[in-house]
């Protein structure tokens, strides 16, 4: 063993962890094989008796179960088009509008963000069905990329999420609080980009057309409700249905995730869209992205034992609360740490990484737990958009690789970043827009 301070050790595990991430390797084994050298380094063998206990720990978390079931029921739903099936409705409704079709994407994401909470189903299901359309009416490109990656994220926000149950497993809170306090704030973001989008199409209505005249007049009003009616009925019911039990205390998170996993399986059959080998796909996509989580979930609580053993933990602690800048100048820090840490690391490897070293600092300060991980939340959803590595700016490039320009993706999403940050600082001055909903959970 080597003896050396746990100031070195701390840098060196994050600048190891900084090295590793920008040579391209995946984050699950970056983690765990500095957990692996730095536990080495500090205790030795031993060290392997500590890893099998926080993995075993973390397979045996029954609050982890309802991953796959989110992951199973949105895989469902993309299979079930109701996406389709909503824009177009919507888009006779909103088209005669300014900027309404780019007002399209964002409320059917934010209804889609509480079906799935997969952020890449939202982006690329928007992006190949409203791009056509945009480039149809003359939208500016900009705005358009803006719209359809931020209405995207809105999905790892907005429950049922799968990063809030993680969130709730590494912070030992309920995830039903955690599903509740994040519903406002969800709306809040998706009502500040509504208003800008509508703001900015009315100045200048060349950055987003309506739909013609005669389009809107080949559909009757009649016929729109009915589309209407048909698409937004179906996921209503899932929502209500997953949501519901659990904000009334009828069922765990758990519970209600398979409850939504079947009533996505329903609606599925219901559209027609039910084959043998959809099912397969789907049960195919969930094990991948699943097992994704997981792999990451154990690098990074190996990660977390060493980092916290060699007393890296009170280290950042005495920096952040040394810089005396008070409790809510210690809060902005952190936040804005996070935001930092969004532009090269996804969400899994902050919480994991974050959450040990800041929830204890934001108890001594005397926040809220369940509103200091909501703030997290709200904050990580720009860790989608901000380059280099913001992966709903890869997800729209995909859509369409010839096309798209990724200078005009990066332009278009700053607003939407700004919205972000407007709507973390609405959330931490009006706290009781966490807070209101969870407080009405029944436990």
């Amino acid at each position: 063993m080597i003896d050396l301070s746990p100031e070195i050790l701390t840098v060196l595990m994050f600048g190891g962890l900084l090295i590793g991430l920008f040579m391209g390797h995946p984050l699950a084994f970056v983690l765990g094989g500095l957990a692996v050298i730095f536990g080495y380094i500090g205790w030795g063998p031993s060290v392997f008796y500590m890893f099998m206990n926080r993995i075993w720990g973390t397979m045996d978390n029954y609050v982890l179960l309802a991953i796959p079931l989110f992951i199973f029921m949105a895989q469902f739903l993309d299979r079930s088009g109701v996406a389709n099936e909503l824009f177009k409705a919507l888009r006779y409704l909103l088209g005669q509008t300014k900027g309404g079709i780019a007002l399209t994407v964002v409320v059917v994401s934010s209804i889609f963000a509480a079906c799935t909470g997969i952020i890449g189903a939202s982006v690329v299901t928007m992006g190949l069905l409203a791009l056509p359309m945009m480039r149809k009416y003359g939208y500016d490109e900009k705005l358009s990329y803006g719209a359809i990656c931020a209405g995207g994220t809105l999905g790892i926000l907005i429950p049922p999420s799968i990063m809030l149950v993680v969130m709730a497993s590494e912070a030992t809170l309920s995830v039903g609080k955690l599903f509740a306090g994040a519903v406002l704030p969800g709306v809040l973001l998706s009502v500040l980009y509504l208003i800008y989008v509508y703001i900015r199409c009315h100045i200048n209505p060349n950055l987003g057309p309506p739909i013609s005249r005669e389009e809107r007049a080949a559909v009757t009003s009649k016929e729109i409700m009915w589309m209407v009616l048909k698409s937004l009925v179906p996921p209503l019911i899932l929502i209500l249905g997953v949501l519901g039990s659990i904000f009334f205390g009828i069922a765990t998170p758990t519970e209600a995730s398979g409850v939504g996993a079947f009533l996505a399986f329903l609606m599925v059959i219901g559209y027609g869209k039910f084959t043998w080998q959809g099912l397969y796909q789907a049960a195919i996509q969930t094990a991948k992205t699943n097992t994704m989580v997981i792999i990451i979930l154990c690098g990074a609580t190996c990660f977390t034992g060493v980092f916290l053993g060699i007393g890296g933990g009170d280290v950042v602690t005495n920096f952040v609360t040394g810089l005396g800048m008070g409790k809510w100048g210690t809060f902005w820090i952190m936040m804005l740490i996070v935001f930092l840490l969004g532009m090269f690391i996804d969400w899994i490897g902050i919480v994991l990484i974050c959450f040990p070293l800041f929830l204890p600092i934001a108890k001594n300060l005397g926040f809220d737990p369940v509103w200091f991980v909501i703030m997290m939340a709200v904050n990580l959803q720009a860790s989608f958009l901000t380059p280099p590595f913001g992966y709903a700016l890869f997800y729209i490039k995909g859509v369409d690789p010839d096309r798209i320009d990724i200078k005009k993706v990066y332009l278009g999403i700053i607003p939407f970043v700004g919205l972000m940050l407007i709507g973390l600082a609405i959330c931490a001055y009006f706290p009781q827009a966490v807070m209101w909903l969870p407080s009405l959970i029944i436990d």
